[in-house]
């Protein structure tokens, strides 16, 4: 007779959260979602990134719930920065590199105005996803797909490129791996050492464009040789902390990163330290809002002028109603106009609702428009009078601001107009790059932190 063999009952408690979060969502509405034209093509794949080693850790995640909880309290600073869609042919090692740098250099700056610590949070390792006005794009009468960011389909316009693959989520996580990797190389190898970090923003200043941050810059020098004479630890600067955030907008990719963390049991989804849902997915039978709700990560949403009293305290009761510190952030893109008149209402709404949520402020999604040449653009004095009007507002409320969230990138393009340099509508084709929304460039971005370290200093 043959030998009897116990049957193995699976015991995964990760196969059965994926199976209950898939269900969970099949009741509710999930917006923005491509039509995947190959069912088992996607089951194939989801099955395949389910099988993957986490991208981040629960561990680090709940870290940085702590560095957002004192964002909340004033005593940190968040920094949320990077592309607005990450492409598979821009994750090189020099593009990389050079986001850090200036998210870095950012950081150093706004770290002296603020006198607290700089969260930095990097918009990357998983922003492969965007949302779209529609779900065609039409072109001479031709109607294909959107383009929904390269984790989806690609930018060419072509009826085999705008095909939906769900293979590009596999894809997409590979290269968030690499992008991580080369993240954690960067900030504890030496690179992020603070001294390097100065050295660098000494050279931004030394443009005569740029002069009138000298004296600020003159101050920070002074506080290093401070240091310095004081035998301060430089070795425990050469390293920082780096978190990475994305919009947790594709759930067939978000729902088989999500794992139950062996040390409570809870849920993490381990795509990224961060995750966030706009405003086009926040709706009240959302199945992005549901998804947050049963994860553990520190979690933001979106919020515009046409966020309604109801849906803050409905947002809170979802997403944080145990109010803990660090959990929900609040992200405002109210545009410069809008946003003196729009925040304090929601402000005010959350102080009596309990809330302890973060507050930190997006000056670019409302600030967009077509420049006369026919691109998308944004204008650096309008994103500059955004973030003033945030500080404002909570100065007049005895309230937080708790960070910044900014689209940029490390390289010298032309999307948005303005800054010291004087970017003209005329300049724009000379290097357009993005595949969405434009971005500032290395210099505006520096310039940008220095402005707000003025107005962080004033408080």
């Amino acid at each position: 007779m043959g030998r009897n063999y116990p049957v193995r009952v699976s015991t995964d408690p990760n196969a059965q959260l994926h199976r209950d979060l898939a269900q969970a969502a099949g009741s509710r509405i999930a917006a923005q979602q491509p039509v995947w034209p190959d069912q088992a093509e996607l089951q194939a794949a989801v099955a395949e990134l389910a099988s993957y080693p986490p991208l981040v850790f629960a561990g680090e995640c709940d870290v940085m719930m702590t560095r957002m909880a004192a964002a909340s309290q004033g005593e940190a600073f968040v920094l949320m920065g990077g592309d607005c869609a990450e492409t598979f042919a821009g994750a090189t090692a020099n593009n990389i590199r050079d986001r850090i740098k200036t998210v870095l250099q950012m950081a150093a700056v706004l770290t002296y105005g603020a006198s607290v610590p700089v969260v930095k949070v990097g918009r990357m390792a998983g922003q492969y996803a965007k949302p779209r006005s529609a779900d065609l794009e039409t072109r001479a009468g031709v109607s294909l797909p959107a383009y929904r960011g390269d984790m989806v389909n690609d930018f060419a316009f072509t009826p085999e490129s705008r095909r939906p693959d769900p293979n590009r989520m596999v894809a997409a996580y590979h290269r968030s791996s690499a992008t991580l990797n080369l993240v954690r190389a960067f900030t504890t190898g030496g690179f992020a050492d603070l001294r390097h970090v100065h050295d660098w923003n000494k050279g931004f200043v030394s443009n005569a464009a740029n002069q009138r941050y000298e004296r600020l810059a003159h101050d920070i020098d002074k506080a290093m040789r401070f240091m310095a004479a004081c035998g301060a630890d430089f070795e425990a600067m050469r390293t920082t902390e780096f978190f990475a955030a994305h919009e947790a907008l594709l759930l067939d990719y978000e729902r088989p990163l999500t794992r139950i963390d062996s040390r409570n049991g809870l849920a993490y989804d381990t795509s990224a330290h961060f995750i966030w849902v706009g405003e086009r997915t926040r709706a009240q039978d959302s199945a992005h809002v549901d998804f947050l709700a049963r994860v553990h990560n520190p979690i933001g949403v979106k919020l515009s002028p046409k966020t309604s009293h109801d849906d803050v305290k409905r947002l809170l009761a979802q997403l944080d109603p145990d109010r803990e510190p660090g959990r929900l952030t609040f992200i405002t893109r109210m545009g410069s106009r809008a946003v003196s008149d729009a925040l304090p209402a929601l402000i005010e709404v959350v102080r009596s609702e309990g809330g302890v949520v973060t507050w930190v402020c997006d000056p670019m999604h409302g600030n967009t428009f077509e420049s006369n040449g026919g691109y998308k653009t944004r204008n650096f004095d309008d994103i500059v009078a955004e973030v003033e009007g945030f500080f404002q507002v909570h100065r007049s409320l005895g309230t937080v601001p708790g960070g910044l969230h900014v689209e940029l990138t490390g390289n010298d393009v032309t999307e948005c107009l303005g800054g010291s340099e004087k970017i003209l509508d005329t300049d724009l084709e000379k290097r357009y790059e993005t595949v969405c929304d434009p971005r500032l460039n290395h210099q505006q971005s520096l310039e940008l932190a220095f402005l707000v370290a003025e107005m962080l200093a004033q408080d």
